[in-house]
């Protein structure tokens, strides 16, 4: 059974730094593209960044691009999204996700479009 775990959300002042962890278990990391995704309320879900499994590249959408670093540590199955320079546009439930079938993606948004897991998300709110 797959399962993600996310942690570390929670309410920080625009123009500060948030540290997503993903922990997952019964899933090797390494054999398929991971990421994260939002979803603010009243808006639809929206692809923020994933790690590609067929050429280890990372990829961000366009709003979080130069803010935002994806990284992971396949050994352990964990993902860190290290969130910088945040604005309350960027407020949102955050869930880390798995493409389980891994598609050779570039764009943020097929990935989304692929994702078969995902955790229950943590929150993060940003003040103005």
């Amino acid at each position: 059974e797959v399962q993600l775990v996310e942690s570390g959300g929670g309410l920080v002042q625009a123009g500060g730094s948030l540290r997503l962890s993903c922990a997952a278990s019964g899933i090797a990391f390494a054999d398929h593209n991971i990421g994260w995704f939002r979803q603010a309320p009243g808006k639809e879900r929206e692809g923020v960044s994933f790690i590609s499994a067929s050429n280890g590249n990372t990829y961000y959408a366009d709003s979080v691009q130069g803010r935002f670093i994806l990284s992971s540590d396949n050994a352990k199955n964990t993902m860190t999204l290290k969130m910088n320079n945040l604005k309350p546009e960027d407020m949102a439930v955050y869930y880390c996700a798995v493409d389980y079938f891994p598609g050779t993606y570039t764009r943020v948004g097929e990935f989304e479009a692929g994702m078969n897991f995902w955790g229950e998300g943590t929150l993060v709110a940003v003040s103005s």
